[in-house]
């Protein structure tokens, strides 16, 4: 099957962001990144169990509060916070952040992010929105620890796709050296259980990373890479996911 056609079969949840949650350790590593202090308002949008929210209170002196839809998640994730936390069972989209100088945005969700988009224009100046792989849609990134990305109001806007992927990567073409690492780095974030299920992201992310620099014409060299092609026939032949058609 086409690689469109493996993604529509996976829940919805995980395809949107809200069903994952990642591990202690890459929360504190956002939140680091962020630096994130007592002077902050931290808001989690998609709080899930309340972890990245609490951290942030307990760990790092913010008040911080948790934006989720589940009103089972958010009720859960209430009983374990501090006086410095707050938990809203809402719409991220209906949410008012507009006292936010830390925000923890990860949604695969484009009509989420699309939405989201117009009140991030609204932040005020110097408030760090925190995304994984890429930074908010159009804009360049104010600082990287890949695959954690900071975006800072007001946004730069990016000149192009491609100038913003290289931002993103910090090289000045995409191989697949560059494309395997910063896949590795994703997979090694999110921390699968699952040994192989680790293997077959990062494969799979590799493959999609190139071919979006080759697209967009900021890859190195010409033609594909036999590492990548390899990579694709792993794809084919042993998950039944064709992407050679992706190429432009």
């Amino acid at each position: 099957m086409r690689l469109e056609e493996y993604l529509g079969t996976l829940p919805r949840g995980i395809m949107s962001g809200e069903d994952v949650q990642l591990p202690d350790r890459a929360y504190r590593e956002i939140l680091q990144l962020a630096e994130v202090g007592p002077d902050d308002v931290f808001y989690h949008l998609g709080s899930g169990d309340g972890r990245a929210v609490n951290m942030a209170a307990a760990e790092f002196g913010a008040r911080a509060v948790g934006i989720e839809m589940d009103n089972g998640k958010c009720s859960a994730a209430g009983e374990h916070g501090g006086p410095r936390t707050e938990f809203r069972n809402q719409d991220v989209r209906d949410a008012d952040i507009s006292d936010a100088t830390v925000i923890l945005f990860w949604f695969a969700d484009e009509e989420v992010i699309s939405s989201m988009m117009p009140k991030f224009g609204l932040l005020q100046d110097g408030c760090k929105v925190a995304t994984l792989w890429g930074p908010l849609p159009g804009y360049m990134p104010y600082k990287v620890r890949f695959p954690f990305v900071i975006n800072r109001a007001p946004f730069e806007a990016a000149p192009g796709l491609g100038e913003q992927l290289l931002a993103v990567f910090g090289v000045k073409c995409i191989d697949f050296v560059t494309a395997w690492e910063h896949s590795e780095r994703y997979t090694k974030a999110i921390e699968l259980a699952d040994a192989e299920n680790n293997r077959f992201v990062t494969i799979l992310q590799t493959v999609v990373t190139w071919i979006n620099a080759s697209n967009l014409g900021v890859a190195c060299g010409e033609g594909v890479p036999d590492s990548i092609s390899t990579y694709m026939g792993i794809l084919r032949n042993f998950y039944g996911i064709e992407t050679k058609h992706l190429l432009d």
